[in-house]
């Protein structure tokens, strides 16, 4: 399960998307997510989708990887699916048994809140899975950087993000080691319903905490002992430039949101 976990990997392969400027595909992903919420219809839905397939075609990264990466988010899925499926108030009731109601609106809000929360991991995989941790750290600063005149922390921020998205697959494999040593020894992670299976990941949380407390300070030593500064002073060896790819994925990204706006129109 840990393993398809594809949020804060990235995929090295000289692609399109790869070669756009960071400051673009962030940006684009930011537009596309806040599309996906506009969305009224399962039309909508279907739009983002394709434009997502044909985004993971340009980038060379298999779709059945990029899909392979909810597998391990399915829990909180199939969670946000039944909270909003039967304690969600309407008046077209379905079924009901007992205190449990089922209305037409509960299944539409299941639904959309499910599908939003699915294409908003696919939308930032697939911006990690092109965008080397240094590019997005740079890429965030540089967004940022008009706001230092207000004493905003551009480069710390961006650092902490980068970090933590490049740590989320590391620590990842760190909790897989952890729980096939307790597996070895016995416990069971299995068997049993929902509630028994997360109460038995209960054991995995302190020495998993316990180690990413000591990478973060490795990391602090490793990169005071290197002098580190932040941004000040700071060149870069490669300087980020807009092309003409970047306004043709940039042209792409609006022709979908025109079209989820003209999908709520006709809804």
């Amino acid at each position: 399960m840990m393993k398809n976990m594809t949020m804060g990997q990235f995929y090295p392969v000289d692609s399109f998307v790869h070669r756009l400027d960071p400051r673009m595909k962030l940006i684009l992903t930011v537009v596309m997510i806040v599309a996906v919420f506009m969305v009224q219809g399962l039309l909508g839905y279907a739009l983002v989708l394709g434009f997502v397939y044909l985004a993971s075609k340009k980038a060379s990264i298999p779709f059945k990887m990029l899909l392979g990466g909810l597998r391990p988010l399915r829990f909180i899925l199939i969670l946000t699916f039944v909270i909003n499926l039967f304690f969600n108030s309407g008046t077209n009731v379905l079924v009901k048994l007992g205190f449990i109601t089922l209305t037409m609106e509960g299944v539409s809000t299941a639904v959309h809140y499910t599908l939003r929360l699915a294409f908003l991991v696919l939308g930032t995989s697939l911006l990690t899975l092109t965008t080397s941790p240094v590019s997005l750290a740079d890429a965030i600063e540089l967004l940022f950087s008009p706001l230092r005149r207000f004493h905003f922390p551009a480069h710390e921020l961006a650092m902490m993000m980068t970090i933590a998205l490049r740590f989320i697959p590391t620590l990842l494999e760190e909790a897989d080691k952890i729980m096939k040593a307790q597996m070895a020894r016995g416990a069971d992670f299995e068997s049993g319903n929902l509630i028994a299976r997360a109460r038995a990941m209960v054991p995995l949380l302190v020495p998993l905490f316990v180690s990413a407390f000591r990478r973060a300070g490795d990391l602090a030593m490793a990169m005071e002992s290197r002098c580190y500064r932040g941004g000040e002073n700071r060149t870069r060896l490669r300087v980020l430039k807009i092309t003409k790819n970047d306004y043709l994925a940039a042209a792409a990204v609006c022709a979908l949101v025109l079209l989820i706006a003209a999908e709520g129109l006709i809804l």
